[in-house]
């Protein structure tokens, strides 16, 4: 800025403070406009249209480094109808969020006394700005004069401006808003080194259970080699390495499943390179700028979807690879569209920012036709062309071998259930974290535990998996791939189970809006990901299951 230069104050929304999702446009309360109209032009971004920022000139008149003393900028004639309004609003903890510089600043709009018979509006802006050389570092407001609210009177609306030099860097201005102490603690460390010392024991366990087995099942294989075959047909046989003809069976829908693989796997690498964004790019710092970074990431990574559901339909003998790769593509776009589409109906029913306008949702499905579905038709050619070619270590039997009875705890629902405890065990402290940051009033910034979390939730997926599928081929069952898929898949249950207890037992939220917002977009983050789970534990598996159908000679 240069000195005496235009400082904008921008007012975007109000609403429940403990419905942080519910929000309405801030002079959708009767609050007046200050005098000063003609502003420089504001540019929306897609993440802020999609996250309901609806930014408002306020009308104040601030210049850089130029005190203001207390001056009186609008009058609010108060009718009934207006004071009923900022009723209502005090008797919801209602807050209101401004900008300036892009820094958010918070105030409340009134309070009750004590026997909430008389309320009372804020109506003195103090604003205090810091400054650093020529730039705007750190914003205060504190709310002054403590108004009555009695109909048929006038209530002045007065603000002032201090300016006062400060140290804090530029780059720095975002820190006082982050929460060290909420993010930092010792249990947020603790539940990090729990889950690390899960996966050091999971994974001496697969390796130790699946060395020692496959080395005793190898020695008995071999030995049954040298037997003549009277000697074979008089032996027990059981185990892994009797569905060697069933095992690459291609699975049941296998267009479904591809799709589903396929999704998973983009979801992966959606989620591996914001992380990685955002651990480089402190972008909390600017209004919607994650979002945007996702939704721009996932249009480019959707070669990788065409790739991996392509390639698997190909090998699993598909031949409807074109409708394979329209469901793929549109699989997670349409999940997430129609529940947002679903909860932007009630959304504009009460006048919420939240409602997506018409021209935003326009432009999202330009980006699902003329970006995604081309580049995923481009993966799908790549993954048809380089790697779809049936390449199994064991031929595959004409007739399906029946599958034999087995104990109870053996069947694939069984598995499936129990497989997602250790997943979800292993990310359920990091959960709340991210609940917290996003249904209350945190900023997401530790994106380095993300990570860590992100990758020992794969270890853990795989490792469960291979354990769930070596007990199901050693029980003769060769239904491994869903079983694989939806085993690991299964965390997303418990994760939205642990959405319900986080929303009875941890938030103050009330209403239909909220409730929609919550339960609906806890329902998409959930399937989303056990879709991902699905995909890590299935590409796990397939790689264990291949390599011990390599290691064993098969006449």
């Amino acid at each position: 800025y240069q000195d005496k230069e235009e400082v904008v104050l921008w007012m975007n929304t109000v609403g429940p403070y403990h419905n942080r999702q519910e929000t309405y446009k801030y002079f959708s309360l009767p609050f007046c406009v200050g005098s000063k109209k003609s502003i420089s032009h504001y540019h929306e971004t897609l993440g802020e249209a999609l996250q309901g920022v609806e930014l408002e000139f306020s009308g104040l008149d601030i210049k850089f480094k130029d005190d203001v003393m207390p001056a009186t900028y609008c009058e609010i004639d108060l009718d009934k109808e207006k004071r009923d309004a900022f009723v209502y609003a005090i008797k919801n903890h209602y807050w209101y969020q401004m900008y300036i510089d892009d820094l958010p600043i918070w105030g409340i709009v009134g309070e009750a006394d004590e026997n909430g018979e008389d309320y009372y509006l804020w109506t003195y802006k103090k604003l205090e700005i810091g400054f650093n050389g020529n730039r705007i570092v750190d914003v205060n407001l504190t709310s002054e004069g403590k108004v009555k609210l009695v109909p048929n009177t006038k209530i002045q609306m007065s603000y002032s401006v201090k300016w006062k030099k400060s140290d804090v860097k530029f780059e720095d201005r975002f820190d006082k808003y982050l929460d060290p102490s909420f993010f930092q603690h010792r249990i947020h460390w603790f539940s990090i080194f729990n889950s690390f010392m899960m996966v050091i024991f999971l994974v001496g366990l697969v390796s130790m259970i699946l060395m020692r087995t496959l080395r005793k099942d190898y020695a008995r294989y071999s030995k049954e080699e040298e037997m003549d075959d009277m000697d074979r047909d008089l032996g027990d046989e059981y185990g892994w390495k009797q569905v060697h003809g069933d095992v690459f069976r291609p699975s049941s829908h296998p267009l479904i499943f591809s799709s589903l693989i396929g999704s998973g796997c983009q979801i992966f690498a959606v989620s591996l390179i914001v992380i990685i964004v955002a651990m480089i790019e402190d972008l909390y710092t600017e209004r919607g700028s994650m979002l945007s970074t996702a939704i721009f990431v996932y249009a480019a990574t959707s070669p990788v979807n065409g790739y991996f559901g392509g390639s698997l339909y190909a090998r699993q003998g598909g031949r409807r690879w074109i409708k394979q790769m329209f469901i793929g593509a549109f699989l997670i776009p349409a999940m997430v569209c129609g529940t947002a589409f679903f909860i932007n109906f009630i959304a504009i029913y009460y006048h919420a920012s939240r409602a997506i306008p018409f021209g935003t949702m326009v432009a999202v499905c330009c980006i699902c036709f003329f970006v995604i579905l081309p580049l995923n038709l481009v993966g799908t050619i790549l993954g048809r062309n380089l790697s779809g070619q049936p390449n199994f270590p064991c031929r595959v039997n004409a007739v399906p071998r029946p599958i034999p009875e087995k104990k109870w705890f053996m069947e694939p629902a069984v598995i499936v259930c129990l497989g997602g405890i250790l997943p979800f065990g292993s990310i359920f402290i990091e959960m709340y974290f991210i609940f917290t940051s996003f249904w209350a009033y945190k900023i997401y910034y530790v994106y380095g535990f993300m990570m860590l979390v992100l990758v020992i939730l794969c270890i853990v997926t795989v490792c469960v998996t291979i354990v769930c599928t070596y007990f199901l081929l050693n029980a003769e069952d060769y239904r491994w791939q869903w079983t694989s898929f939806l085993s690991a898949a299964s965390t997303a249950i418990y994760v939205y189970m642990y959405s319900f207890y986080y929303y009875f037992f941890k938030t103050k939220m009330y209403g239909l809006f909220q409730t929609s917002f919550y339960f609906g977009y806890m329902a998409v983050f959930s399937t989303a990901l056990g879709i991902m789970c699905g995909a890590i534990g299935y590409m796990g598996t397939s790689a264990f299951v291949r390599k011990i159908y390599t290691n064993v000679k098969i006449d």
